[in-house]
């Protein structure tokens, strides 16, 4: 550091009015630099680094060269991932980097922060760098206007300390880019070599990666270091045709070159997977999302050593992490995020690991629970063992294409079943400790029944569905040892029950009793004989709730209590009162209006969307079930076929109402993969970025995002028409 050769200085003097910091900057650069570039481009560099303030703390020049090439030079503050994020937005843009190399010159004072922001918040770099770029352009030419415009947008967040916020517009914008390959998984990964030396420089560790190249491979490697508090001092980057070789030069944010063998062996392994995985990014509904999450996951598998690592090497193995961790953020942050080590055995083996049914689920799970010793232990167990069989059909639904929808959904059923049985359960088990046994007021045992609704009492259950739940207990009593009211034990049971079950507030196995008698302000648990009071002619009962009672099903506890509820529903839903048609369409408008925003489209609640459909196979129930007991079912697509079968509904009309219900539900799915949230059914606005990635995670398979957005918004359209024409024939305008 310190020297300028000759030749650059009378490069630099040969300039009109050349700032003192222009000669100042170059002293602050290695002979290394000097050896790379012509005495003209030093100058030219330094003249732009004379520029660069923490107003302005970047520069960038474009010059064209011989076939198509550019060069792209970045003169700017040094702050850490400044790098990282110029690589991004060069992917983003097309300009895919054939050659380069970078510099970082010595540490320089200071500047003060802007006025106005702490010097803390402002983060000043305290050096300057400059990055040389050879470019072909895969679209259009570089602009330096446009590059230098949103390259200094990115720095100032990261100078106010939202880098994260930086990266993710990054990789929003690398995502549009990058285009699907052609070719198997295992013929798209070719091997890269990364080795370390520790001799060339006391400073700095050398780290050598060579390989094919990648559309947007040194961003996610840049990135990936920046995360992983590894400090990028110096780049060489070449390339002969498809094969490229890049040297760094790095260490720690510390200071401390990276020496010991394991965390080299780690970081050679995270690199090779870093660079084989972006390969595999356009598979991904959600590209950005699927960086992102990965970057993560890679984390947490470095902190634990190679071995970790090397589980998830196989190509097909990436590919299939790019599609689940670009279809959900909620399967991430949810799931393998917070608890990776308990359900890793279902990322390894999920191709191998069948879909159990109920009897399976509860057997194993009962096994699981009995070899626990404390309630903390059983706890533990049953919501690992919930949280991996969940994972387990989250990843059949996303990745194998032999498992429908219809499977997906009895998978969730089962497995909500048998949990809900144990957890009950445990929960009764534990009060009776306390307590002892809830008995009636003959002093006979006082059981519980648990009864399923909606989606969940349908066998309907999608991604993030929660469990509509009834509690119903036999009759008034109290416990055998402290002598509450048998009614308390239960409320108790149910307050346990919430507890006991780790889910989010919204969302799969969220407790939903919202559609008990008296709603809210009636109890947690009730007694058999407030049902039959509540739901009877004026009983209190609102006539959607005769609606909603269609979907009443026993899912645990006492079965005989089960039949005797089921029994009270059946008086009053087929009590051969006649189906109030001007309130239900009455409530179905306001579903419509008020629930969703003007020129909005909810999947669920919207004209001709989803409830249209359920809705027509629920009205038809009601108007006709009473005295045809095959039409009794709580399933919406079972319902349409019986209903078609009776010659209640045209076959051209049943087919269509199916195809519809059909896509409702797999767009409901894909919406709820983004937020968990069971409520969060409206489409994103129209030409957004979020429309086109909900394409992609339906498997609408287009050029661009947009274009997928088209072929969705039509499907929408006409599925929107065609079951909105049949309700309004059936209900509005028919007999």
């Amino acid at each position: 550091m310190g020297e300028v050769p000759e030749a650059v200085r009378a490069a630099l003097e040969r300039a009109d009015d050349v700032p003192p910091a222009a000669l100042e900057f170059l002293g602050q650069l290695d002979s290394e630099y000097f050896a790379r570039v012509f005495p003209e481009d030093a100058a030219r560099h330094a003249l732009l680094a004379a520029g660069v303030s923490a107003d302005r703390p970047a520069r960038v020049s474009v010059e064209a060269r011989a076939k198509g090439r550019y060069d792209i030079v970045v003169v700017a503050l040094d702050y850490f991932s400044e790098f990282a994020i110029l690589c991004g937005l060069l992917a983003a843009h097309g300009l895919d980097i054939e050659s380069g190399h970078v510099h970082t010159g010595a540490p320089i004072p200071a500047p003060a922060p802007p006025r106005g922001v702490r010097r803390r918040s402002a983060r000043i770099a305290a050096r300057k760098i400059v990055d040389v770029f050879r470019v072909d352009p895969r679209r259009e030419p570089p602009d330096a206007q446009t590059l230098e415009s949103e390259l200094l947008e990115l720095l100032g967040l990261v100078a106010t300390g939202e880098a994260v916020e930086a990266r993710e517009r990054v990789n929003r914008r690398l995502a549009e880019s990058l285009e699907k390959p052609g070719g198997s998984a295992a013929e798209a990964v070719s091997p890269v070599v990364i080795t370390f030396d520790n001799d060339p420089d006391a400073a700095w560790t050398v780290m050598l990666v060579r390989g094919a190249d990648t559309p947007g491979f040194l961003y996610a490697l840049a990135n990936a270091l920046a995360m992983r508090g590894v400090y990028v001092h110096s780049v060489l980057i070449e390339s002969m045709g498809h094969e490229v070789s890049d040297r760094f030069s790095i260490a720690r944010r510390d200071g401390r070159r990276i020496e010991d063998e394991d965390d080299q062996e780690t970081l050679r392994l995270a690199v090779a997977l870093i660079k084989q995985f972006t390969h595999f990014l356009p598979w991904a509904p959600d590209p950005a999302l699927a960086l992102r999450g990965f970057d993560q996951f890679l984390d947490q598998l470095m902190s634990e050593g190679p071995e970790a690592v090397r589980l998830f090497a196989s190509p097909e193995g990436l590919r299939e992490l790019a599609r689940l961790l670009g279809s959900s953020a909620f399967l991430w942050e949810d799931f393998l995020r917070r608890q990776l080590d308990n359900l890793r055995p279902v990322l390894e083996d999920w191709r191998h690991r069948p879909l159990r049914h109920r009897d399976e689920l509860a057997s194993d799970l009962g096994r699981r629970l009995q070899a626990t010793a404390s309630p903390e232990d059983r706890r533990r167990v049953l919501n690992e063992f919930k949280d991996e069989e969940m994972l387990l059909a989250d990843m059949k639904y996303l990745l194998d294409p032999d498992v429908s929808l219809q499977r997906f959904s009895t998978a969730l059923t089962d497995l909500a079943d048998a949990v809900l049985e144990e957890a009950v359960a445990l929960c009764d088990a534990r009060l009776q400790e306390e307590h002892g046994e809830p008995r009636l007021e003959d002093g006979s045992p006082c059981p519980l029944a648990v009864l399923g609704l909606g989606k969940y009492g349908g066998l309907e259950m999608g991604y993030a569905s929660d469990l509509e739940l009834l509690f119903v207990y036999e009759g008034p009593g109290k416990t055998s040892r402290s002598g509450i009211e048998s009614g308390s034990f239960y409320e108790k049971l149910v307050q346990e029950l919430r507890d006991l079950l780790e889910v989010r507030t919204e969302g799969i196995f969220h407790l939903d009793m919202r559609l008990r008698p008296h709603g809210k302000k009636g109890p947690l648990a009730s007694p058999l004989s407030l049902l039959a009071e509540y739901y009877a002619p004026g009983g209190g009962a609102a006539p959607f709730e005769r609606q909603a009672l269609l979907k009443l099903r026993p899912v645990a506890g006492d079965a005989a209590l089960g039949e005797q509820v089921m029994a009270v529903r059946d008086a009053f839903v087929w009590s051969g009162e006649p189906w109030d048609r001007e309130n239900a369409l009455h409530l179905r408008e306001r579903q419509s209006t008020e629930l969703v925003p003007a020129g909005r489209v909810n999947v669920k609640y919207s004209r001709g969307c989803m409830v249209d459909v359920e809705y027509t196979v629920q009205y038809l129930q009601l108007q006709h079930a009473g005295d045809r007991e095959e039409l009794r079912t709580p399933t919406t697509l079972e319902g349409l076929d019986r209903l078609r079968d009776g010659g209640l509904l045209a076959k051209e009309d049943a087919a269509d109402l199916h195809s519809s219900y059909l896509f409702w539900r797999r767009l409901a799915d894909a919406q709820r993969m983004v937020h968990g949230a069971s409520r969060d059914l409206l489409l994103p606005e129209p030409g957004s970025e979020e429309m086109g990635f909900l394409a992609r995670r339906m498997g609408y398979d287009a050029p661009s995002g947009q274009d997928a957005a088209t072929a969705l918004l039509a499907d929408v359209e006409r599925h929107r028409e065609r079951t909105l024409a049949i309700f309004n024939r059936l209900f509005v305008s028919g007999p």
